[in-house]
């Protein structure tokens, strides 16, 4: 925990960018893309009745892994490969498109980039000069310049003794732009093999150019299993989705951009924490537009055997709702909504708070009384109510013959 000296200077450094709240409606288009295998779809989102409609799909070379915004909204940068979980594959690349203003289409921008392996996620600096890359196995980063028209350039060379951890999970730079993170998430004991740990590993970031600047993790980092991490808008906080351990972690962020050593808060993620299923896991996490909530999902695509048929073990897949304490940070859960899919990898708030669209990545058969029926890959969409609460809207089912739904995200137009 922190003193309330600390605590106070922590607040005076902030260095977030405000996002609207309530009473600052968002007046621009947003849409949503997901992807299915090598297919990246466009869909139409009507905020008002809380639907999407389907209008176009681009191809791209392999399989996509993750997408990221530019910050002009003009530009889309989608990662993609021919690897995927547990296969290292040989094709690995990073494509630019430039964003259609009024419709959100897609066309293909400047040549693509090779990289040097499986990438995991992308993301752009907040200046959007450079692309961010982390890959999982081996863990690394890699950082591209972006080009004055938003073609992806050369790749930035780095120091050899960068330590970029064990299965690097997720790369984003931090909102003053001085430093940079890479979420490495570790692994769990399997096989035989000992654990491996997990860390938030922090670098220094000037001109493309990474530098070691520390290593958080409890401990010696077993134990921790960090996924994904989002930050507050006006408060100095980072909210980290502890994927192996079934967690929420709030850090405190420094006004130079490092992190404090230790979490100020740690909080349970699923609705039943006392009985956990093989294979489950905290997901992506998103703080709301105002600050007030963030929302995390629960994963679990374990399976075990019914009659000589492999169904879903009951594991909880979910969307769950914290509400944020604005002086102190603090979450506290207020919700645990059901996910309608199996593994809930991605989802998206849209600008003005009010809707919120998960996606599954595939569909899997399970239990219904003494029956069992297939729960189809979907999108799903939910109201978001002024309480941050959810209210399941509908669900659109989505055919991953093609391969897995494995990127989704809601992209606001320019």
């Amino acid at each position: 925990m922190i003193n309330r000296r600390t605590f106070g200077a922590l607040l005076a450094g902030a260095v977030a960018a405000p996002k609207s709240a309530w009473s600052q409606p968002v007046t621009a288009k947003s849409v949503y893309y997901a992807s299915v295998g090598p297919e990246l779809s466009l869909y139409d989102v009507d905020i008002a009745d809380a639907t999407l409609q389907k209008r176009a799909t681009v191809t791209l070379p392999a399989n996509i892994q993750y997408a990221w915004p530019h910050r002009s909204k003009r530009f889309l940068y989608v990662v993609s490969s021919s690897g995927g979980p547990g296969v290292a594959g040989d094709k690995h690349l990073a494509n630019a498109f430039r964003i259609d203003p009024a419709s959100g289409a897609l066309q293909p921008h400047g040549e693509p980039q090779n990289l040097p392996s499986r990438p995991i996620h992308t993301s752009v600096d907040a200046t959007g000069e450079y692309l961010l890359t982390a890959y999982n196995a081996p863990s690394n980063v890699t950082v591209h310049r972006i080009n004055s028209d938003g073609t992806i350039g050369e790749a930035v060379n780095q120091p050899n003794n960068l330590d970029t951890g064990i299965y690097g999970h997720q790369v984003l730079t931090t909102p003053g732009n001085r430093t940079a993170i890479l979420v490495a998430r570790g692994n769990n004991a399997a096989g035989g093999k000992t654990e491996d740990p997990g860390a938030l590993k922090l670098f220094g970031f000037k001109n493309g150019a990474l530098s070691n600047v520390a290593s958080v993790a409890p401990g010696n980092g077993l134990g921790f299993g960090p996924r994904h991490l989002d930050f507050h808008p006006t408060r100095p906080f980072v909210y980290v989705s502890i994927e192996r351990q079934n967690k929420l972690y709030v850090y405190p962020l420094q006004a130079d951009g490092a992190l404090g050593r230790d979490p100020i808060f740690v909080r349970d993620t699923l609705a039943d924490p006392d009985k956990v299923k093989p294979a489950q896991g905290a997901g992506p996490i998103h703080v709301h537009p105002n600050g007030r909530f963030v929302y995390l999902t629960n994963r679990n695509q374990g399976e075990v055997e019914v009659d000589g048929k492999k169904v879903f073990n009951g594991g909880e897949n979910n969307v769950a709702v914290f509400a944020i304490d604005q002086q102190t940070g603090e979450p506290s859960l207020v919700q645990t909504i059901e996910g309608h899919g199996i593994h809930l990898r991605t989802f998206g708030i849209d600008p003005s708070g009010r809707l919120l669209v998960a996606a599954s990545i595939r569909p899997l058969p399970i239990r219904d009384g003494n029956a069992i029926k297939e729960l189809t890959a979907g999108l799903m969409v939910y109201r978001i109510g002024q309480d941050g609460r959810l209210a399941f809207a509908r669900k659109y089912d989505v055919d991953t013959g093609k391969g897995q739904q494995f990127w989704s995200g809601l992209v606001t137009l320019a």
